[in-house]
């Protein structure tokens, strides 16, 4: 990936160049630059292993992420059970090897610079 791009892009989530859907969850690509971002809303009682997990064909997600969270809180289990939850406002580096969940009413929304090109996708 390139640090500077050598044309000006412009892109939108709210057209995006492919969009993947799961059960209670959407994810939005727009590529910038060479790279897929990733855009994805989860909603109330969407769990990894419950709706991504069936087309993964993975234990756990293998694909690491480096997230900004924009709405919501996920907790996240590690392979090790390490728990934590990540709210709005916080940038996270997920490596492989984990299973998330949406804690609460609200849906999750993050933004997904680093792994999302391989996300939901079978």
């Amino acid at each position: 990936m390139s640090t500077t791009a050598a044309k000006t892009e412009h892109k939108t989530f709210t057209e995006p160049d492919e969009t993947r859907t799961f059960p209670l969850g959407v994810l939005e690509l727009v590529e910038v630059a060479g790279t897929q971002i990733g855009r994805i809303t989860a909603q109330p009682g969407w769990r990894w292993s419950d709706s991504v997990k069936p087309i993964a064909g993975t234990e756990l997600c293998e694909a690491p992420h480096f997230q900004y969270h924009v709405q919501g809180t996920l907790r996240v289990r590690m392979a090790d059970g390490t728990e934590f939850d990540v709210h709005a406002g916080d940038v996270v580096a997920l490596p492989e090897g984990h299973d998330a969940w949406v804690v609460g009413d609200e849906p999750v929304v993050v933004v997904d610079w680093w792994g999302a090109s391989n996300y939901a996708k079978g």
